[in-house]
């Protein structure tokens, strides 16, 4: 329709500059409209006697118009454009070939594919008229690029979708010939994580314009796809562990479905879930056990809703590790209470948490558990920081803020801060405001303002316990998997034998319990991040009570106990940390290794040999040489491709000045044909965006019959200058018959003709 009034598409008055082609003087045209407006007005004031009020400036009006018009077009307007050479131009059209592009059968797409329905575009004349004009070059992309002798001969369905990719390595391969163009046909699911803002701008860089062809529904109604799994790369044996999940649906209808996890055939976990109507993406967290030592290749997965025509993206799969060995706390009590007893009791058979304890028995004598050696604790509290930043966590009972030097305050606060450790400071008579920990270096690590006054803080009276919100979501105050039913048997617990005040809550803090006393809460047991580690303080070291107060076969103290001891160490990093970008790689290679790697005082080593021995499931190990990052002091990077689907180890190992300072390993797993399955739904978004940056346009197959046309007026590859007459526009007709009729229909109706 357009072209029908203005002769030409949109495009040329978008990209051309308008002219006049006649070459004579602009200024005249000007005199002469404005002469012409003069004289009408003279001749109407001359003889306005037939008509009144403002009838004459409406004659004026169309008659001036008219004129000008005329005068207008004797100066021959024009379009000066750039277009492409006829048959010395080359045009790419890039077809995805992937296997999103199979789906179809949808509302409105009839039992065609996608892949058929772009292919009947491209066939119903598209491609012989691009030819008569260009030079034509066929691609297909999925995984990787190829060239194509027709659309006849088409490559089988790829496991993934490379847009940034494959069109980067069409300008590439192009980059001697007069490119004019690149089309692509796709539904947008690029499923390649390389599409980066370096690509795009690579492919911006070519001044080619990339018209993209949108294929497939924009939403498929009913379809479920669990978008993300976050869940802890590492954990210890048999632990509980939280996973959040995202699930993806169309939120029309509200829908139940089932989570479930699995790690093979053994179901770990199993939880129905609602799927609220409007809410797109719903937010699900299910508890599992972690199991016994090993690595964990886990599945999450939620049911089928209906009739779903797409279902792959029904699961994700996680690795997990879980590294044997035991991790070490030192826990420093100032006198002997049942606490310790109980507390040592709690993981006596814990084969993942090893509890060095020292118990002052009189001021200068201590009672030594869970040593490795004679001499380890021998002289007493570690003296130096490569001795204490030897344990992962660290717990100072009821023990007074004095009895530790100035240099091992700042050696706790940096165990804390720099080695990634856990402290945790129970509550008792010499301990918090009563120890005089308000006044110490460790304050500021701590997740409370600790009072330094002379009023009495710690009180043996019994109170009862309540969780808070963000308790009850906390794995350490988890005794049942139902939250109503764990919030009860909070409720349950016997009071505790005493409680201490503590000051105002740090703005990082995160309160899990309170001690209701005198019927207000104040916080019992708080916990912060600082630095690299973390900070707890329970306030109490009556616990206990819990212990006696229930039957003997209720383990509920026993459980908080080894939660809450478990929770101290499951995060606390080694000298060498090993971590890769993903943890399973759906149909990409390319993995990325980073390494922080620090001395056995857990300070930056820059300088060290870092290698990283990759071990396929199946095959020889490779090892791949880290080198420092240019960004982050102490951190190696490498890069490496996992060519085959399967299992894949990684042992990281560090030396300095031929000193070994450790090792990790990790595992991650590599998979093919799992990212075509998730985000079926055409990506417009990304379509536009890329043909927008590049000087082009996004299309939809019912509009692709002006591509060509389009294309044309392309100002990459060898162009010419072109003048397009616009004096015989239909339109610049119809608008000199309008005004000239318009005048006739007046002076009609108004008697004077």
């Amino acid at each position: 329709m357009f072209e029908f009034f203005f002769k030409y598409p949109l495009t040329v008055f978008r990209k051309g500059d308008f002219v006049l082609a006649s070459g004579w003087p602009l200024w005249l045209l000007i005199v002469l409209v404005l002469g012409a407006g003069g004289g009408l007005a003279w001749h109407l004031m001359k003889h306005q006697g037939w008509i009144e009020g403002k009838k004459p400036l409406l004659v004026w009006g169309m008659q001036f118009g008219s004129v000008a018009l005329v005068l207008f077009l004797l100066w021959r307007p024009a379009i000066s454009i750039q277009s492409l050479r006829s048959q010395q131009n080359v045009v790419a059209v890039v077809l995805d070939t992937s296997r999103s592009m199979a789906l179809g059968g949808g509302e409105g797409e009839g039992e065609k594919t996608r892949l058929q329905r772009a292919w009947d575009a491209l066939d119903s004349g598209v491609v012989d008229e691009l030819k008569e004009k260009f030079r034509v070059r066929l691609y297909a992309f999925a995984g990787g690029l190829h060239r194509l002798e027709s659309l006849e001969k088409l490559p089988d369905a790829g496991n993934a979708t490379r847009i940034g990719e494959s069109v980067a390595a069409v300008l590439r391969e192009s980059a001697s010939l007069p490119l004019g163009a690149v089309v692509v046909l796709s539904d947008g699911a690029d499923n390649a994580a390389a599409f980066d803002r370096g690509l795009m701008a690579e492919i911006r860089k070519r001044n080619v314009p990339v018209h993209t062809v949108g294929v497939g529904r924009e939403e498929i109604p009913g379809d479920l796809e669990l978008a993300e799994v976050t869940v802890p790369p590492r954990a210890l044996p048999n632990s509980q562990l939280n996973a959040q999940v995202a699930i993806r649906h169309s939120g029309e209808e509200e829908q139940t479905t089932r989570l479930t996890v699995r790690d093979g055939s053994t179901i770990l976990a199993s939880k129905p879930i609602t799927l609220r109507r409007g809410q797109n993406l719903h937010s699900e967290s299910i508890d599992f056990n972690a199991g016994d030592a090993g690595i964990r290749y886990l599945q999450f997965a939620v049911e089928p809703v209906g009739d779903e025509e797409i279902t792959g993206n029904n699961s994700l799969s996680r690795v997990i590790d879980v590294p044997r060995g035991r991790r070490k706390i030192l826990y420093v009590e100032g006198e002997p209470r049942w606490e310790y007893k109980f507390i040592r009791r709690a993981v006596f058979k814990d084969a993942s948490v090893q509890l060095v304890s020292m118990l002052r028995t009189s001021p200068n004598k201590f009672y030594r558990q869970g040593v490795d050696t004679p001499q380890e604790l021998e002289k007493g509290f570690p003296t130096t920081e490569s001795e204490l930043f030897a344990y992962d966590a660290l717990i100072i009972g009821s023990v007074e803020a004095g009895f530790f030097t100035g240099e091992q305050q700042e050696m706790i606060k940096q165990f804390v801060n720099r080695r990634g450790g856990t402290l945790l400071l129970l509550g008792g008579r010499n301990s918090l405001g009563d120890g005089g920990w308000g006044a110490s270096k460790v304050a500021e690590v701590l997740p409370i303002a600790v009072s330094d006054d002379s009023d009495r803080t710690f009180f043996r009276e019994p109170v009862e316990v309540v969780l808070t919100g963000q308790g009850r979501d906390s794995l350490v105050c988890r005794f049942d998997e139902d939250e109503a039913k764990n919030l009860e048997k909070w409720k349950e617990l016997p009071a505790i034998a005493d409680y201490q005040r503590v000051g105002e809550l740090k703005p990082a803090a995160v309160p899990l319990v309170n001690a209701r006393v005198d019927g207000k809460d104040i916080p019992l047991l708080v916990l912060q991040n600082y630095g690299r580690g973390k900070a707890i303080v329970l306030a109490t070291g009556g616990t206990w009570r819990w212990k006696m107060g229930l039957p003997h076969d209720d383990t509920r103290h026993h459980v908080f106990w080894q939660q809450l001891l478990r929770s101290l160490v499951a995060n606390s990093p080694g000298p060498v940390s090993i971590s890769t970008n993903r943890r399973l790689y759906a149909d990409d290679p390319t993995v990325k290794l980073r390494a922080e790697i620090r001395t056995k005082e857990f300070e930056f080593a820059n300088n060290a040999t870092v290698t990283a021995l990759v071990t396929p499931e199946s095959g020889d190990p490779e090892t791949v040489e880290m080198h420092p990052s240019t960004e982050e002091a102490g951190v190696y990077e490498a890069q490496w491709t996992a060519a085959r689907p399967g299992a894949y180890r990684v042992e990281t190992t560090a030396h300095q000045g031929g000193e070994p300072l450790g090792s990790e390993v990790i595992h991650f797993r590599r998979e093919d044909g799992l990212a075509e399955d998730f985000h079926p739904a055409q990506n417009r978004e990304l379509l536009e965006r890329l043909a927008e940056q590049t000087g082009g346009r996004y299309w939809t197959l019912d509009e692709i019959a002006d591509l060509p046309q389009e294309i044309r007026f392309s100002e990459a590859g060898i162009t010419s200058r072109e003048i397009m007459d616009l004096w015989d526009m239909p339109f610049f007709f119809l608008l000199l018959l309008g005004l000239r009729g318009g005048e006739w229909l007046l002076r009609r109706r108004w008697g004077v003709i």
